[in-house]
C-alpha cells in the first residue's frame, strides 16, 4: 500500500487545495520545505500527496544524513511520476473541477480492464482518478486472483 507520494508542480498550494477538494480532505503547508503543501484524505490509511515546487529535487544526504532538498531546472514540464488515487467526489464533479482549473480530464480504459479519469494537473502531471462509480471495476481487476491471471497472461504474451 502506498500511503503517500510527492509530485512536483508549478503552483503547489493551489494543486494541493484541488486534490484536497477531490478527496473532501484538507491541504496544509508541508513543514519539511517552505513552499510545499500536503493534501490529506483523512482516511484510516493516512493517505496523502505531498505537493512540492517544480524547482525542487530530493537528493541523498551525506553519509547518514536525511534527505536534502535542492533546486533544479526541469528540461520539460512533463514527468513520468503519476499516481492512481480514489476520490470521493463524483465523476461529474471531477470534470467540473478540471474545467474550472483549465486542466485536461478524460475518461480512459486501461488495458481493456478498467476505466479511470486522467486528470492532468497544471496540464503537465497526470493523476489517474477513480471516483466512486469506477472503484468497483478497479477493485475487481486488482484483487489477487484477477491480478495473478492478468500477470500470467502478460507473461505468456511476451
Amino acid at each position: 500500500m502506498i500511503h503517500h507520494i510527492s509530485i512536483a508542480v508549478n503552483n503547489p498550494q493551489h494543486v494541493a487545495d484541488v486534490i484536497a477538494e477531490l478527496w473532501q480532505g484538507r491541504s496544509v503547508p508541508f513543514p519539511a520545505h517552505e513552499g510545499s503543501y500536503i493534501a490529506f484524505r483523512f482516511d484510516l490509511y493516512g493517505t496523502a500527496i505531498e505537493v512540492m515546487p517544480k524547482s525542487l529535487i530530493l537528493k541523498p544526504g551525506l553519509e547518514t544524513a536525511a534527505v536534502q532538498f535542492a533546486d533544479f531546472e526541469p528540461a520539460t514540464g512533463y514527468t513520468a511520476t503519476h499516481a492512481n488515487i480514489s476520490v470521493v467526489v463524483s465523476e461529474q464533479k471531477v470534470y467540473e473541477i478540471a474545467e474550472r482549473e483549465g486542466w485536461r480530464a478524460v475518461r480512459c480504459r486501461r488495458g481493456g480492464a478498467v476505466d479511470l479519469i486522467e486528470l492532468w494537473v497544471e496540464n503537465q502531471v497526470m493523476l489517474e482518478l477513480l471516483p466512486p462509480n469506477l472503484m468497483p471495476e478497479y477493485l475487481a481487476a486488482v484483487e489477487p486472483n484477477s491480478l495473478s491471471a492478468l500477470l500470467k497472461n502478460l507473461a505468456a504474451a511476451q
